[in-house]
């Protein structure tokens, strides 16, 4: 299984949700929804936005879950 890691990438920054909504243009529904992997896909063009305001890669902001484990 896929994971978006931008909650924890935002709390090492100390910033929210809410900041990351305003800079990306997005709503707080469809954040959440790619955050809780609820999303069929992702555009690269939120890929490489998170990454810019997060300041991480595309590695630190993707991870792949053993669903075996989960």
């Amino acid at each position: 299984m896929i994971s978006i890691n931008v909650e924890q990438l935002l709390k090492k920054q100390g910033k929210t949700k809410y900041w990351l909504c305003q800079k990306m243009d997005i709503t707080n529904r469809n954040l959440n929804q790619i955050i809780n992997g609820k999303t069929k896909a992702i555009s690269f063009r939120y890929i490489e936005e998170f990454c810019k305001y997060l300041e991480c890669t595309p590695a630190e902001l993707i991870s792949i879950e053993d669903e075996k484990q989960a």
